[in-house]
């Protein structure tokens, strides 16, 4: 049986034009082709160029450099405080011993109880041992104080206040008490006054009306009364850390007899 000539065409097209696709009547019509798939690659995270690595380490740097300014400006504020209140703590230990010296002055009857040169305050005070001289001095910038062992003979007395005259800085009891001073200067509350304590004042006690006694070397010189008040005034050098003035008025208890 031969094929129709409908059938022949159909099928001689197909072998003229295989890349055709061709349905034959009363068939399935045949799939059209699907587009192509672009395919995406899905790899890792993506990571940092070198120019943004660049950035965050320069901000870094910028970071770090604030916060070490930062705590360096903590740390000299810490120490600057701390070298300030060392300084205020040494200023007053050194004039509460000022004062407590002062306020147990002992008149022996024997050596001057209290005398200021200009240079040097010398003063014998009670202790629990017996008599002490103290001397506080100003060598350069520093306010020293030195204390002889206590006493409780009238020679042992005497020679303690000999020795205080030839002090070289370097004894033994000699305390550095106070650092940066230019100066200081004493004086004696005296007939309702402040006076000049290397001025002569009243004879002591009892030796108002006689003659003025001829002390022997070793005593030194004549005894006076004790003043009724002592007023301090220390100049601090520039670039010590103090400036101007400071002044202490201190009142002497009445004199006792040793």
């Amino acid at each position: 049986m031969r094929p129709s000539p409908r059938h022949q065409g159909t099928a001689g097209s197909a072998a003229r034009h295989p890349g055709v696709r061709t349905r034959t009547l009363g068939g399935p019509a045949p799939a059209s082709p699907s587009p192509p798939r672009r395919h995406i690659a899905t790899g890792g995270p993506r990571g940092f160029t070198l120019v943004e690595l660049l950035v965050a380490l320069l901000i870094l740097a910028v970071v770090a450099t604030m916060a070490w300014q930062g705590v360096d400006a903590m740390l000299r504020s810490r120490d600057i405080s701390t070298e300030r209140l060392d300084r205020q703590l040494r200023l007053q230990s050194t004039i509460a011993q000022w004062e407590t010296d002062l306020e147990a002055v002992q008149d022996s009857g024997v050596v001057p109880a209290l005398q200021f040169d200009g240079a040097n305050l010398r003063l014998t005070r009670r202790s629990d041992a017996g008599l002490q001289v103290v001397v506080w001095s100003l060598r350069g910038p520093t306010w020293t104080r030195w204390a002889a062992p206590a006493a409780t003979r009238t020679l042992a007395l005497q020679e303690a206040w000999m020795r205080s005259q030839q002090l070289l800085g370097n004894e033994p009891g000699q305390l550095r008490a106070l650092t940066g001073l230019a100066g200081w200067q004493v004086y004696f509350w005296r007939g309702n006054a402040w006076t000049n304590a290397q001025s002569t004042g009243d004879l002591a006690p009892g030796l108002e009306n006689s003659a003025p006694p001829t002390p022997a070397p070793e005593a030194g010189p004549a005894r006076q009364a004790l003043p009724e008040g002592v007023r301090l005034v220390l100049s601090f050098a520039e670039g010590g850390g103090r400036a101007g003035q400071l002044t202490r008025d201190l009142l002497l208890a009445p004199p006792s007899s040793p």
